[in-house]
């Protein structure tokens, strides 16, 4: 079952796009989130120089979302040095424990867990050289640890970063959901419609084309790039689920063309989506 959650936020500096710090009601966790040019003022936050993990947000050479999973006994002290070290990040959130009861081991297990489950989700770059080992601790603290990084990704996505969430979960997903596009050119696609947008399902098949437009034919080129499109047997193979801003975004990289979303994707009884709405 699930239930409803209370988080408050309170800005430090009265700026929505300054430092604030963001907590969940009975949960003795708190997080902050702070632009990379503010870090300088968080000498008067004395809490920041306890133990904690962090991400670090930014984008790569590639102009990727991107990210830095670490932990630090004095976060502080840590974001100081990546400020000299590290170009990429414009803003860093924060996780530490209000009663102080994060220990090393603790923050080098959740570090370990958040590297792992952002890799899974892949939806930012991981900036980390090296996968964060996973320390030995109590089947009790690893429990405790859990519900930590359980609360801690609900409160990433709050501030805004789907870091640790799947694109979609397929088992989640009704058949009767599932819509479709088919037609010359080696088009056939499925898709389904989520609450971020039109996500277009791992194994679909899109157009073999070469009148792309030139806006198409970039797009193309970047999703072969980072191989989420393959060319197998001559045929572009999407090679895990992609997330499209909407139908009509979807329909036209699946099409190679223009393409009206609400009418080219339907469902088995080949209902239009405009129609199913």
């Amino acid at each position: 079952m699930s239930f409803g959650k209370t988080i408050k936020m309170f800005l430090i500096d009265g700026d929505p796009s300054g430092r604030l710090t963001c907590e969940l009601s009975n949960w003795t966790g708190l997080a902050y989130r702070i632009p990379r040019t503010e870090v300088k003022k968080c000498s008067d936050r004395p809490n920041l120089n306890s133990t904690g993990v962090y991400m670090l947000f930014g984008r790569n050479d590639e102009d990727k979302e991107a990210v830095y999973i670490g932990e630090a006994e004095e976060v502080y002290t840590r974001l100081q040095s990546h400020l000299r070290e590290k170009d990429f990040w414009n803003e860093v959130i924060v996780f530490i424990s209000k009663d102080e009861n994060l220990n090393k081991a603790h923050i080098k297990y959740i570090e370990n867990k958040l590297y792992e489950k952002a890799k899974v989700a892949n939806r930012y770059f991981l900036m980390n050289g090296n996968i964060p080992p996973m320390p030995s601790i109590s089947e009790a603290d690893r429990a405790e640890m859990d519900e930590y990084i359980s609360n801690l990704t609900m409160m990433v996505n709050t501030l805004g970063h789907k870091l640790f969430e799947e694109i979609k979960d397929s088992a989640e997903v009704n058949a009767d959901d599932v819509l479709f596009i088919k037609s010359t050119l080696g088009v056939d696609a499925k898709g389904v419609q989520t609450q971020e947008g039109f996500v277009v399902l791992k194994g679909s098949k899109i157009a073999n084309r070469k009148s792309y437009s030139e806006r198409l034919l970039a797009k193309r080129k970047d999703l072969l790039h980072t191989e989420q499109v393959k060319v197998v047997n001559d045929e572009f193979v999407v090679m895990e689920d992609l997330l499209f801003t909407s139908p009509s975004a979807a329909a036209d990289i699946v099409t190679g063309r223009s393409a009206n979303g609400l009418t080219e994707w339907k469902d088995r009884n080949g209902k239009s989506l405009k129609d199913l709405v």
